[in-house]
């Protein structure tokens, strides 16, 4: 029988190759930038500074997150504001980074700015477990938060110069991990579980419903 110190350690190790993501090893990696808000960009020395996270979550996406922020930190129009947009990526990342935001105060609003002017986005798969460690989820009316059920592809067999890929699913340690996790967030653990209902192969859109019931995030700031 494990101990409960090696059974946490073989979960984390299991998750740590596990993606969720829409898009996965296709989509650019996760960057940050510093963007002018007010009066549609025109503000000069009156605007403020908001972050901008791009892209997908990967292992060192947390790292760059830290860099960035110690980078910015003596810069007084930047503020605890980050717009997200992501397809996904790893899990552990994305709630590494989540607490990252949680310990920054930061509130995340799931959307894209650019020249001072707000749009969509999106944040599916693992993208919700960093979006769920913010201070304050703010998810505006057209941007889309997406979830389903956690993988990862792990190579097996094929010969000398060939490569096969086989899904692996989160074992229940993990499912109950993230359950946790978001508990402890503030959000409820049924975001988590209903995730794992749906395909690996689909993506489940949340509605505003859920958002209030699972107390996700709000529609304004």
């Amino acid at each position: 029988m494990l101990t409960s110190a090696r059974r946490m350690s073989q979960v984390a190790t299991a998750a740590a190759a596990l993606a969720l993501g829409a898009g996965g090893a296709f989509a650019a990696p996760m960057t940050f930038r510093l963007a002018d808000v007010g009066q549609g960009g025109n503000c000069g020395a009156k605007c403020v500074q908001v972050i901008v996270a791009d892209g997908e979550i990967g292992e060192s996406t947390p790292e760059d997150f830290a860099a960035f922020v110690r980078q910015q930190r003596l810069n007084p129009k930047a503020r605890g504001v980050v717009f997200l947009n992501s397809p996904g990526g790893r899990v552990v990342a994305s709630m590494t980074l989540g607490r990252m935001f949680r310990r920054a105060g930061a509130a995340v609003v799931v959307a894209r700015v650019g020249q001072g002017r707000f749009s969509a986005a999106q944040c599916f798969s693992a993208c919700v477990y960093a979006l769920i460690g913010a201070k304050k989820r703010v998810v505006p009316p057209g941007s889309l938060v997406g979830i389903h059920r956690m993988f990862m592809y792990e190579r097996f067999g094929g010969n000398e110069g060939s490569e096969n890929l086989s899904r692996v699913y989160a074992t229940p340690d993990l499912v109950d991990r993230l359950g946790d996790y978001a508990g402890t967030m503030g959000v409820s653990r049924e975001l988590v579980y209903t995730a794992e209902r749906v395909g690996s192969d689909q993506v489940h859109i949340v509605s505003p419903q859920e958002m209030r019931r699972w107390r996700l995030g709000v529609e304004k700031f």
